[in-house]
């Protein structure tokens, strides 16, 4: 049966929604976990309930949109459990308006958060991936690339550009150094739409969440199912959506 034992992983985002319950559910199943997150409070808490489960949990406080912050991240995986495995891009956000809104200071949030944090991730890990011999990039994307809806213009170009990165960097690993994989979610019950300022949108997309979201532990079967496979199998790219979900 495939396994997780022995795996280390690092997570960013980790403090809720789809990175806290990879996290816990990646732990139960054997691998070592770092969390990180800018709230160091919330990833120390999970971390602990980890521990007192019986599995084994590191955290770091993490800002991604700041290189030096995930090559700590990086390092602090290293130093304590040897190596890195597999390195988990969850961290976004989704501050989306129509761009009649010119709400330019949200634009670049999300161009900063879910495209430069997640190219951070790929500076910091890859050269210790090749230097190891083997490591598994995962990215948590979103479905909203596959199909531009109102008010998510900028928000979607930024989940089909680490699409697009990810695919490149695939191209770019046929050695079998490297793999990747892309998980594009749909409604799934997190506390995302609180990045939203728009208060319609933001109401509009909890009532989403509420009436059709399915539970973050949805994406954590989809990462763990990934990087259970052994060595020789790469799983580009999943997407998981309720089956409600257009």
């Amino acid at each position: 049966m495939l396994s997780l034992n022995g795996k280390i992983v690092a997570i960013t985002g980790a403090s809720g929604g789809i990175g806290a319950a990879t996290a816990r559910l990646l732990a139960q199943r054997g691998a070592a976990v770092v969390l990180a997150a800018r709230r160091g409070e919330r990833i120390d808490a999970i971390a602990q309930d980890i521990r007192e489960e019986g599995g084994r949990a590191a955290t770091c406080v993490v800002d991604v949109t700041k290189a030096e912050d995930v090559r700590r991240l990086v390092s602090i995986t290293v130093e304590r459990y040897g190596r890195i495995d597999v390195l988990v891009n969850n961290a976004g956000i989704a501050p989306i308006s129509p761009l009649a809104d010119l709400d330019t200071e949200g634009w670049s949030a999300m161009i900063d958060v879910n495209l430069r944090g997640m190219l951070n991730g790929v500076a910091a890990a890859l050269p210790v991936f090749r230097e190891q011999g083997k490591g598994h990039l995962v990215s948590i994307v979103s479905v909203a690339g596959l199909s531009v809806s109102p008010s998510m213009a900028v928000y979607a170009a930024t989940k089909n550009a680490v699409r697009t990165v990810h695919e490149g960097l695939r191209t770019e690993s046929t050695d079998g150094v490297v793999r990747t994989t892309a998980i594009s979610p749909g409604y799934i019950r997190t506390d995302l739409a609180d990045s939203m300022a728009d208060p319609a949108l933001r109401h509009r997309t909890r009532e989403n969440m509420d009436a059709m979201g399915i539970p973050p532990e949805a994406v954590a079967r989809a990462v763990a199912f990934a990087v259970e496979q052994p060595d020789d199998v790469e799983i580009g790219e999943i997407n998981v959506r309720p089956t409600v979900q257009a």
